[in-house]
């Protein structure tokens, strides 16, 4: 038994090894790089997903206690590609990818660019015939997912930098 709890304790000792560290945590600079999230205020974005997209960002980087530093502009934008044809030429399957462009600027007047970057993610879904109901329900699943996962991919940009230290415009 012990030997088995020694294989199963290999993984955490090479990533020791290799200097991994978790980004959220109790130490210093984890706290650091928390407070740091805190510091972002994210802006209006237009339409119903970039609603969805605010709300998702302000959740993770857990805005609203701490004085806003930084403005993040987040900007949406849809590619549609039809995947699957029914006989009558009407598509089955839809694939969607978003991309979001987004900007993280310093709250000095005028604002001044610290950071960007550029986030694209893709997922598809079926259009079932003759159930209109069910196919606006896919896409706005579809949809939702997309968002989330570019919220996710900018929190976690933005941490990485925040790890090394404040962002400064350069």
């Amino acid at each position: 038994m012990s030997s088995r709890r020694a294989i199963l304790g290999l993984p955490l000792l090479a990533l020791a090894g290799c200097g991994f560290r978790p980004m959220y945590g109790d130490s210093p600079r984890a706290l650091a790089t928390t407070r740091g999230l805190e510091t972002v205020r994210v802006g209006l974005i237009p339409e119903r997903n970039g609603q969805l997209m605010r709300r998702r960002l302000e959740e993770r980087l857990g805005t609203g206690g701490a004085l806003a530093q930084y403005d993040l502009r987040v900007g949406l934008g849809y590619g549609i590609e039809q995947q699957g044809f029914r006989r009558d030429g009407s598509p089955s399957r839809v694939r969607i990818t978003a991309t979001a462009q987004w900007y993280l600027y310093d709250t000095n007047v005028p604002p001044r660019l610290v950071m960007a970057g550029t986030e694209r993610t893709f997922d598809a879904y079926n259009i079932p015939e003759n159930q209109f109901f069910a196919a606006d329900a896919s896409r706005q699943a579809t949809e939702r997912r997309l968002v989330e996962q570019l919220s996710e991919d900018i929190v976690r940009r933005l941490a990485v930098r925040f790890e090394a230290g404040p962002p400064q415009a350069g």
